[in-house]
């Protein structure tokens, strides 16, 4: 067995917990020289990028590991993550939709997928994605807070009523921010502001 691209893993470990991402990136790239299939390497190294708003390389990592490992839904989320962050929005709901295909109960995912929607103007997919993701983490007030929204650019304010009181059940300052932002004052006196 060869141990050499485990070694050179283990060694970026190390430069990351030493602060020194540079030699974790060259331990990276020495482990994926002795196993260009090393899909670890490959996902850490895309996620080093990433991290440090490198988005076009994190990609071509993420790609490269999905190549090897096409069924990784974990890594056509972070795929998703930085094609939203480099503006290809289309693509991004393309690799959210195939990891929720692959895991369903993927709320990050389907997160992801609601703010590429909604980003692209089309607030009716995105408040079905939205709301899967407010489904599936009941007290995740950033997807309530995105649902509300996109039920109110929909002119739905029964909806945006239900969510406003949904979330200030568990985070009375997003139900708070929710009304300010949609402009429902009317609202305020259901949540004592």
């Amino acid at each position: 067995m060869n141990f050499d691209p485990w070694r050179h893993y283990y060694r970026a470990r190390f430069f990351l917990l030493l602060k020194k991402p540079e030699r974790a990136i060259e331990e990276y790239r020495l482990a994926l020289a002795a196993n260009p299939n090393f899909t670890l390497a490959l996902n850490c190294l895309a996620f080093l990028h990433a991290s440090h708003l490198q988005f076009t390389d994190a990609e071509r990592y993420f790609r490269q590991a999905l190549d090897i490992e096409p069924g990784n839904a974990g890594a056509l989320f972070n795929l998703g993550f930085v094609q939203e962050k480099l503006g290809e929005r289309e693509r991004a709901i393309d690799s959210f939709r195939e990891a929720v295909r692959l895991k369903p109960a993927m709320d990050r995912a389907w997160y992801g997928m609601g703010l590429a929607y909604a980003a692209l103007g089309r607030h009716a997919e995105a408040a079905q994605a939205l709301q899967e993701a407010a489904s599936l983490q009941p007290m995740n007030p950033h997807a309530w807070y995105n649902l509300g929204m996109a039920y109110h650019t929909l002119h739905n304010p029964d909806k945006v009523k239900e969510v406003i009181l949904h979330l200030h059940r568990f985070d009375p300052k997003m139900s708070h921010k929710l009304i300010v932002d949609t402009q429902r004052s009317d609202l305020s006196h259901l949540i004592g502001v």
